[in-house]
């Protein structure tokens, strides 16, 4: 089972692909709370703040406890076993504690988590192998189906880790871009930028990434009017100049500095165990992309029939 968070909240079962998506905002803050402190008690009084802020009923005890309810019975269908040799009944994921609730952690698995430790992996691997690094945080940001904890913030745990979420997505993206460049691709990554620098005009690292891109593709111009967009918008909405990275980067740009030349990666035969790990890694990313497309390819199938059979019986 995977709680998922980076996108609506939803909970899916892998093995049977019984996907189950809470309907309503309180149903979805109330679980993606829940799976935000997963493990930890989590009082009636947070609770009710967290989906009802300073405006909670009257009798806001009795109506989280019928949320709670509806969630429990939207659970009952993917909970897991108990333990032991003899068949038992499924445990609750949703436990009740002296003056809260809490959702079980043994077995909670989050996508959020797995993001998290694909970037970390590609972090550390970024320095000395790009390449593989850019594949693990691809991967990583796959999972993201829309922004984290999406129609589920409306008190201070979602929105707390939505935001932090957003942040490691946006570092994410920064050293992808960083792994692009490191690997020669910086043609292929000029429009993706163009476009996130305008999403996120106060980000100094995407304008810097785009000024290197630019660069090393030969449009030292268009290079330097990043660095004069960036400065315009700085000053207008933060009141600030670019920081001394950005700066810096203007000069090595106007200067035609070496050191923005793109150093050829260190090639050195691996050794045969670390050459087929790498291929093996290769395949899974390509079995798991070829999955994605069977599956959306099979849910554009369903739905054609599903409109064609419509029309029959209008008919």
């Amino acid at each position: 089972m995977q709680f998922r968070i980076l996108g609506l909240v939803e909970v899916q079962d892998e093995r049977t692909g019984l996907r189950i998506l809470p309907t309503g905002a309180k149903q979805r803050a109330l679980l993606g709370a829940l799976v935000v402190k997963a493990g930890q008690h989590v009082s009636v009084p947070r609770l009710i703040d967290e989906l009802w802020g300073e405006h909670p009923p009257a009798n806001a005890d009795n109506a989280l406890q019928v949320h709670v309810a509806r969630l429990r019975r939207l659970l009952a269908g993917a909970e897991p076993a108990g333990e032991g040799p003899e068949p038992a009944k499924p445990h609750p994921w949703i436990t009740t504690t002296s003056h809260g609730y809490s959702l079980r952690p043994a077995t909670v698995e989050t996508d959020a988590a797995r993001f998290q430790a694909l970037a970390e992996e590609a972090r550390r691997v970024l320095p000395r192998d790009p390449e593989h690094a850019g594949e693990l945080l691809r991967r990583g940001l796959s999972l993201w189906r829309g922004a984290a904890l999406e129609g589920s913030v409306l008190g201070d745990i979602c929105g707390g880790r939505a935001a932090q979420l957003e942040e490691l997505r946006l570092t994410a993206l920064e050293m992808l871009y960083d792994a692009y460049l490191r690997t020669g691709r910086h043609g292929e990554i000029i429009g993706e930028l163009v476009e996130l620098t305008c999403d996120h005009p106060v980000r100094e690292r995407f304008y810097d990434l785009l000024m290197v891109a630019f660069y090393r593709s030969g449009r030292q111009a268009e290079a330097l009017g990043v660095y004069e967009r960036a400065r315009t918008r700085m000053v207008r909405d933060l009141g600030v100049e670019p920081g001394p990275a950005l700066r810096g980067l203007m000069e090595a740009v106007l200067h035609h500095d070496p050191s923005l030349t793109p150093r050829p990666l260190p090639v050195s035969p691996l050794p045969l165990a670390d050459e087929m790990a790498r291929l093996h890694r290769r395949i899974e990313v390509l079995q798991q992309e070829q999955s994605r497309l069977l599956a959306r390819f099979e849910q554009l199938t369903a739905a054609g029939e599903g409109r064609v059979a419509a029309g029959s019986s209008a008919v």
